[in-house]
């Protein structure tokens, strides 16, 4: 199928112009709520279905192997084991009956939508993932479960409609919430003034000081994380060795993590999201805009589903 661009010099110029233009339109408020991943992702298949990249190309294979595994590697270097056993035992528990609800919530919605849900059980591992530790679990976990790119589109997008409004709705919460004795009967935990006051963390995806050192630093970490774990990968049974491989990076990389020459590297999650882009850029120009449209609304009713739910049932039984 003839395409305006099709070497892999126009190609590339093609994502980086996207990936620039995607954190560019951040600016506006419309965008925003996107995210750059979905906003990457919308580009890719307008610009695709408008032939004016290829649907599929060997390049695109190349980044899909490396841009995940090498990307969460970078976005993992900020996991400091230390500071999270200081964690008083409420905030744990919350972590816990938050990971096993979400659970639980994925597993019986996942029943209900194992008929009309293409990979249904991948998707619910993904929303598991991405529920419980951060967006990048999303594409982490589609990634280990060689999960198709029509149905990391669908669940991306579907992510972004249902979980930027929770997000929002979460935020304002604490606000409405504040001065409700019943509330504060139920949920007695709470942060002091102080202690926000004392957090100096890095605004993501906003002006920063690093510098080549600290680039050049991630990437040769990621590089090398990535070929050590698709090495050891190799020598598990074919079945299994794609979500080894992740699992594999996972490890290393928060091991890697803890070193204090790698702690003070900086902008590694800004570093991190660039470097998916460039996978998320090749998802995009895989989806036939039909077919997406279709999976997305389904895939969608399964992730409100699961948010509502997990939402509800910790006060039910509290």
């Amino acid at each position: 199928m003839n395409t305006l661009f099709s070497n892999p010099g126009s190609i590339l110029a093609v994502m980086t112009s996207m990936i620039a233009l995607g954190f560019y339109l951040q600016r506006y408020k419309a965008i925003k709520s996107l995210g750059p991943a979905l906003t990457i992702i919308i580009m890719g298949i307008i610009l695709s279905n408008l032939k004016v990249v290829p649907v599929s190309t060997e390049l695109y294979g190349t980044i899909s192997t490396y841009a995940i595994p090498v990307s969460m590697t970078i976005m993992l270097m900020s996991v400091d084991l230390k500071e999270m056993t200081k964690l008083s035992r409420e905030p744990l528990i919350a972590i816990f009956v938050a990971v096993l609800t979400v659970s639980i919530m994925a597993f019986l919605f996942g029943l209900v939508f194992a008929e009309k849900i293409s990979e249904g059980w991948k998707v619910a591992g993904m929303f598991v993932g991405t529920y419980t530790g951060g967006s990048a679990n999303l594409t982490a976990i589609g990634t280990g479960l060689n999960v198709s790119r029509q149905t990391l589109a669908a669940a991306n997008a579907a992510d972004y409609v249902i979980g930027v409004p929770t997000l929002i709705f979460m935020f304002a919460l604490p606000a409405i919430l504040k001065n409700s004795k019943k509330f504060k009967k139920l949920w007695p935990y709470h942060v002091e003034e102080s202690e926000l006051e004392d957090c100096q963390n890095e605004e993501f995806m906003e002006s920063k000081e690093w510098s080549i050192k600290d680039i050049a630093w991630m990437l040769a970490i990621g590089f090398v994380v990535t070929e050590v774990s698709t090495i050891l990968a190799g020598y598990f049974n074919s079945s299994f060795s794609s979500a080894a491989r992740i699992l594999l990076v996972t490890t290393i990389s928060i091991i890697i993590a803890q070193l204090k020459p790698v702690k003070k590297l900086k902008g590694n999650l800004d570093l991190g999201l660039f470097v998916a882009l460039f996978f998320l850029c090749t998802i995009g120009f895989s989806v036939d805009i039909k077919e997406f449209l279709g999976s997305t609304f389904t895939i969608t009713l399964y992730c409100f589903s699961i948010i509502f739910a997990s939402f509800v049932f910790p006060f039910r039984h509290n």
